[in-house]
């Protein structure tokens, strides 16, 4: 995409240039090792707004405060990881993604993210949640207004029913995981005035979006039913709703959208993998993904 290298130069334009990072918990790995590409070849700046559903927020995040490169070490630590994703825990009533732990023992401690350069940053930050009440997606943008909030909409956007405990508040209005209604927030991001899109996945083309084991689909629906019996129809038509929106990006013109993806043979990574290897090869793939798409057309 033109457009990328223009504005890198500081070149002015009648675009609005928005970066859309999909979520899928440790799956987003691979568009950590992409934001961190994004970073390093200057590119942190040239979006107008940057998208981003669960655990692709909490990446866009990570380039927003330029310290996409810092998330490596989140990744790649073994403790941090254990601690983040635990089955055991499930065992003792507790939550298998304690994202509480993430946000504040990790980001406002031993791997901190610079909130204040987020809050402050010409580039809008969008991380999109599920509305408990109501089932649709919602843009936690407007409610992010100091850190705390900041804080909370990143646990609200990630907030994944049962694995991750009850919905999380904000505004007043409680939140599930954003991925129920908008795993991959291009329509958002397209109702808000997106012109040019650059759209970081974390499925290979051919890894097609199943249903979840039968059991785990009805211990989910019945969570559901339960604390946001208003998500019921969103969580049921999850797949229906990905079909729609891969059919709404195959729609944009090659001009308007620029897509990054796992090459095909790469690792399939479980949304709980917290192996250390694993994930470490993951994420240089995804680095590598977009060094190499991207490389040539910035230095020409």
């Amino acid at each position: 995409m033109e457009l990328l290298r223009s504005r890198r130069a500081g070149t002015r334009d009648g675009h609005r240039l928005v970066l859309v990072v999909e979520g899928g918990a440790s799956r987003g790995v691979y568009s950590s090792g992409m934001v961190l590409a994004l970073e390093e070849l200057g590119l942190s700046g040239v979006f107008d707004a940057v998208y981003g559903t669960s655990a692709g927020a909490l990446n866009g995040a990570w380039l927003l405060c330029g310290r996409a490169r810092s998330a490596m070490q989140a990744w790649s630590d073994t403790t941090i990881m254990r601690r983040l994703i635990d089955p055991k825990r499930l065992l003792r009533g507790g939550v298998l993604f304690d994202t509480d732990y993430l946000v504040r023992d990790v980001y406002d401690g031993s791997v901190p993210m610079d909130f204040p350069a987020i809050l402050n940053n010409v580039t809008s930050f969008h991380p999109i949640a599920t509305d408990a009440r109501t089932g649709v997606s919602v843009d936690l943008h407007p409610h992010i207004v100091d850190k705390r909030s900041l804080m909370t909409a990143m646990r609200a956007t990630c907030n994944i029913p049962i694995l991750a405990g009850p919905p999380v508040e904000l505004g007043g209005v409680h939140y599930l995981d954003g991925g129920i209604a908008e795993p991959l927030p291009i329509r958002t991001a397209l109702a808000h005035g997106a012109t040019r899109v650059v759209v970081l996945r974390t499925r290979q083309a051919s890894e097609q979006r199943v249903g979840d084991p039968r059991l785990q689909s009805a211990i989910g629906g019945a969570f559901i039913r339960m604390v946001a019996p208003g998500a019921v129809a969103a969580w049921n038509k999850r797949i229906e709703s990905e079909a729609a929106d891969e059919q709404l990006l195959a729609d944009l013109s090659n001009d308007a959208v620029l897509r990054f993806r796992p090459p095909e043979g790469s690792p399939r990574v479980d949304r709980s993998e917290r192996n250390g290897a694993t994930l470490a090869r993951a994420l240089e793939i995804g680095r590598q993904t977009v060094h190499t798409h991207l490389a040539e057309v910035i230095a020409s």
